[in-house]
């Protein structure tokens, strides 16, 4: 009798250091993905405002000016639900205007790389997190208490 309680109450702290474990690695995880969902709208501004510089130098037609103009104000100023649509449509004006000019090259294409990559790295964190909220521990014992389920971000990054 004496070993069943011993082994009940070795299953329950084995349970609870677990519980606690995993509960602190899903925290640390949402950490992450907010810190991570911080750093891709730094990025995502920061290539808006180098478009809007270039295309107020005057180095393109005006036509493509007024469209990297008016795609990267959409971009800036878009509620959260549209977002994703507005990033894209300027990754679509930069390919469309041919906004690979000479001076510009380099900084634009760092900039839409440094989109990309803050974009994969937060969709990896991401998954990262769904996949452990959606183990069973986690779920039975709600582990990630009142935390929305993070989502991916999917736009065009010229990737």
């Amino acid at each position: 009798m004496t070993w069943v309680l011993v082994l009940v109450a070795a299953g329950v702290l084995l349970l609870g250091a677990y519980s606690s474990w995993t509960a602190g690695r899903l925290d640390r995880l949402h950490h992450r993905v907010e810190s991570a969902r911080a750093s891709l709208e730094t990025e995502l501004a920061r290539r808006a405002a180098l478009v809007v510089e270039l295309a107020g130098t005057g180095i393109l037609d005006p036509a493509s000016s007024l469209l990297l103009m008016d795609a990267a104000h959409r971009a800036r100023t878009a509620s959260p639900e549209d977002r994703e649509q507005r990033e894209s449509a300027l990754t679509r004006a930069i390919n469309a205007t041919g906004a690979e000019v000479e001076p510009w090259r380099g900084e634009l294409s760092l900039a839409t790389r440094r989109v990309q990559l803050a974009r994969r790295f937060h969709n990896d964190i991401v998954v990262s997190t769904r996949d452990l909220r959606h183990r069973r521990l986690v779920t039975w014992l709600r582990l990630a208490g009142h935390a929305p389920m993070p989502t991916t971000i999917e736009l065009e990054d010229g990737s």
